[in-house]
């Protein structure tokens, strides 16, 4: 017997594999509806605690470190294996939703946000991630369409559920319903889901991960900024999106060394990868920068 069919056969199955699959939604649903729950709340928390010079940091915060540490996530959970990694991102959201719930100022809630994006960053790629672990290769399509839809059903029903929240509880509802779900997520998760894999001792790409933060924040802002807080052809805009170019051409030459890199480059010559990475970021930049 291969070594494919074998780890095919130790997949869980049945209620085992659907209790998994339904704590991975769940966590994802967290993740996705923080970007689109926030938006109608934002007069009233305005209105409550002022600064409304730095409305639009409530939002790129989150948006800022959910970007940034995507890409260590994936690259610490090939490494150190998901399930453990998984769990810590869903403490550390749960942990940056109950700081938002109790902010008393502006500031505070912008690094709390801050704090939640760097757990909601790695509940969206460790999900997809889990889902190559616990089913087959055959079927993944069928059950990651399901991730997908959670993504729709997020951009629905978060503007609904936020508004609900403001006119009927509190603002603070819209960070606080993510703590009885983020537990039964992590519940589920520690008591169905099996680690994979063994641990290794592996080189960390620091320098590629640093640089991959600074053009993926670079980018972040051009999108968030540009056509409100600066003009597209303003200085500002045009300086931030030079400074991103450059730090992707550096980037690519510092992975193409590294013994370890947090992405390869190769997969970037790939057609499927480079079709669907140009793909997500024309949605990206439709939904969050246009």
């Amino acid at each position: 017997m291969t070594t494919a069919a074998r780890d095919e056969r130790a997949m869980p199955t049945g209620r085992e594999l659907y209790a998994i699959l339904g704590a991975l939604m769940l966590a994802l649903l967290l993740a996705a509806l923080d970007q689109t729950i926030v938006s109608t709340a934002l007069p009233t928390i305005v209105s409550d605690l002022g600064g409304l010079n730095h409305l639009s940091w409530v939002v790129t915060a989150y948006l800022l470190a959910a970007t940034a540490s995507t890409p260590l996530w994936g690259k610490l959970g090939d490494q150190y294996g998901r399930k453990r990694l998984f769990q810590t991102s869903i403490v550390i959201f749960l942990i940056g939703s109950a700081l938002c719930g109790i902010s008393q100022g502006m500031t505070e809630l912008i690094l709390f946000r801050a704090l939640q994006g760097l757990g909601g960053g790695g509940l969206m790629v460790l999900a997809i991630a889990i889902v190559g672990e616990v089913v087959p290769p055959r079927e993944r399509g069928r059950y990651q369409g399901l991730f997908g839809a959670v993504f729709g059903v997020s951009s629905v029903c978060g503007p609904l559920l936020g508004g609900w929240f403001v006119d009927n509880l509190s603002w603070r509802w819209v960070f606080y319903i993510n703590l009885p779900i983020g537990i039964v997520a992590l519940v589920v998760v520690a008591a169905v889901l099996h680690a994979h894999g063994e641990r290794e001792r592996h080189r960390i790409d620091y320098l590629g991960t640093l640089l991959i933060v600074g053009w993926a924040v670079g980018l972040v802002l051009v999108t968030t900024w540009g056509g409100t807080s600066y003009d597209w052809v303003s200085p500002q805009i045009i300086v931030l999106a030079a400074v991103s170019v450059v730090l992707i051409a550096v980037w690519v030459l510092v992975e193409r060394r590294a013994a370890e890199p947090v992405m390869p480059p190769k997969l970037l010559a790939h057609p499927v990868f480079a079709i669907g990475s140009a793909v997500g970021f024309v949605v990206g930049f439709a939904m969050f920068g246009a």
